[in-house]
């Protein structure tokens, strides 16, 4: 693909100038300057650590084509065109939707965002409309789908050339329709500028990123702000039950929906059963027995319901091929040993889905059962949800064994004991302290009996474990199995 830079630089909602080079011609878009060459666009992006501005030079001595910068350089080079912007990290996305083409324009593209319940979201949606007889394409934590073509995941939501790129590569394939999630990150940092959205959905805000934000209410406000920017004639969806749900709509322009089990809404749906291989709801007045179980999976359930029927699909199609929808990879994830042993993987990573987690649990066991949780906190990562989800986990559990999960630069040791400062005088005997998350998932299961329940949380579908900045394969359903072939 080639463009000439004119033809890119359109009418962007930003001041723009030019200099140097008038028009040359634009073959791909880079933000590492490693990669640029001749015929290369490089954003010359103002990041925490580095000005990529330093990098000018050297990109020039490479024959980069033309450079979008905040600032300019000395000299000027007249081979080489300058596009001067006041940020350039809010102007990528802009390029890069013109650049391919404005793909998100000629989808049905939904956004999904929140703290949890992004994932399952947008990849029961995906399944949904595929089932229904469309051509989709998926953007998630876990993977990113073009139809059956499956692409491995990087973030979230990916950087905005890496993500124009893939809503061309679905329009090429022929997609109709593409469900995202949208992280707080990707808001702040403008990868979802220049897209435009069909809907917006919000399924919930609780404690998270506070490492990257600073504040709980500036993460807020980042979630907000992709709401603010939706069109009027996109929707937006939000949970009612949710304190801060009808503060995502305040400033939208887009037309207004809301969805709850416990509140007044538009959709709303009632949990009738839960266990282990499923629910029984009935969403608007139907009764139907779906795959996903616990109550926070009956709100991902009512949000896709809602989102579908808000696309303009009929209710009880929408109703029929959801309850053939199966569990989301590490979601909740049961696994059964040959001797009565439940095993559970869950991306668990916040207090809030910790809790949610084990209210599921408690509310389905007997209580003539232990429940075992095996738990860590990431590191380089918000801190102040370490002694909370210590605490929760110890209050909600009989047995917890703390471990590592990913410790990245951080000491685990010291990780664990953040976790444990959050612990209840009363509730010290239930914890072990156990580095190692392979010796802690193993020790978990050679306590257990019959009937027990193992709660593994934390890294959910994740395949690796980051130690010191290192990746180390490790799957916690892999190595659940392996230690139950072990134990019979």
């Amino acid at each position: 693909m080639s463009k000439s830079l004119l033809n890119i630089a359109q009418s962007f909602p930003f001041k723009i100038q030019f200099f140097g080079n008038e028009n040359p011609l634009i073959e791909n878009l880079v933000l590492d300057s490693r990669d640029a060459k001749i015929g290369s666009l490089f954003f010359a992006v103002v990041g925490t650590k580095t000005d990529a501005h330093q990098f000018i030079p050297q990109i020039i001595e490479n024959g980069v084509s033309a450079i979008v910068c905040s600032k300019l350089p000395d000299t000027i080079n007249p081979e080489v065109a300058y596009v001067l912007v006041e940020d350039v990290q809010q102007s990528v996305g802009y390029f890069a939707s013109a650049f391919y083409d404005f793909p998100s324009e000629k989808l049905k593209l939904i956004g999904v965002t929140g703290t949890n319940g992004k994932t399952t979201c947008t990849s029961i949606l995906f399944h949904l409309f595929q089932s229904l007889g469309y051509q989709c394409g998926l953007i998630s934590t876990v993977e990113y789908l073009i139809g059956n073509q499956t692409f491995h995941s990087t973030h979230t939501t990916p950087d905005p050339i890496k993500l124009n790129a893939l809503l061309h590569q679905m329009v090429e394939a022929q997609c109709s329709h593409c469900f995202m999630e949208v992280s707080s990150h990707s808001v702040v940092q403008g990868r979802i500028n220049g897209l435009a959205f069909d809907g917006g959905v919000f399924t919930n805000i609780t404690h998270d990123h506070l490492d990257y934000h600073g504040t709980f209410d500036a993460y807020i406000k980042a979630k907000k702000g992709f709401f603010d920017a939706l069109s009027i004639d996109a929707f937006a969806l939000t949970n009612a039950d949710d304190k801060n749900g009808k503060v995502m709509l305040q400033n939208t322009k887009a037309s207004k929906y809301t969805y709850a089990i416990h509140s007044p809404a538009d959709f709303t749906c009632k949990v009738l059963e839960c266990d282990f291989n499923g629910l029984l709801l009935r969403i608007e007045k139907i009764e139907a027995w779906f795959n996903l179980v616990g109550k926070f999976n009956a709100y991902n359930l009512l949000t896709v319901y809602a989102t579908a029927f808000l696309m303009g699909e009929k209710h009880e199609d929408i109703i029929t091929h959801l309850t053939k929808q199966t569990r989301v990879s590490g979601r909740f994830e049961v696994l059964r040993s040959s001797n009565g042993v439940v095993a559970i993987v869950d991306y668990a990573h916040t207090p809030d889905a910790l809790e949610n987690v084990l209210e599921t649990i408690n509310q389905i066991r007997t209580k003539n059962e232990q429940l075992i949780t095996v738990v860590g906190c990431g590191g380089d990562r918000d801190k102040e949800k370490r002694p909370k989800m210590g605490k929760i986990s110890t209050k909600m559990s009989d047995k917890v064994i703390f471990t590592s999960d990913n410790p990245r630069s951080e000491k685990p040791e010291a990780i664990i004991e953040e976790m444990i400062g959050g612990v209840d005088a009363s509730h010290y005997k239930k914890m072990l302290k156990i580095v190692d998350r392979k010796e802690a998932i193993r020790t978990a299961l050679m306590m257990s009996q019959k009937g027990d329940i193992i709660l593994v949380a934390g890294k959910g579908h994740e395949t690796y474990q980051e130690i010191q900045g290192v990746k180390h394969a490790f799957d916690d359903r892999i190595i659940i199995y392996d230690i139950f072939k072990e134990l019979q």
